[in-house]
């Protein structure tokens, strides 16, 4: 069987630890999800990936956050996401 790696939260150093906690306080949440710490294998594509969805779903925008997460909910409904 198939296992995917992930940087656990206690293994986290540098950039990585700094995104994480990034993370942690942006989105009001005392862990790390699971895509991140698969992403953060490549420290360079979670930074990318993290400046993305901070720009998109946490800054100022027309729509405000609550919002932008049902949003985010439907069109994972919709797309039959089990994630």
């Amino acid at each position: 069987m198939a296992t995917i790696q992930m940087v656990a939260e206690e293994d986290a150093t540098g950039t990585v630890k700094e995104i994480y906690d990034d993370i942690k306080a942006q989105l009001g949440i005392d862990f790390v999800p699971n895509l991140y710490r698969v992403m953060a294998l490549k420290p360079g594509y979670l930074e990318a990936n993290w400046n993305k969805v901070k720009a998109v779903m946490v800054g100022e925008g027309k729509l405000d956050r609550l919002t932008k997460e049902v949003i985010a909910v439907a069109v994972s409904a919709v797309h039959g996401c089990r994630y």
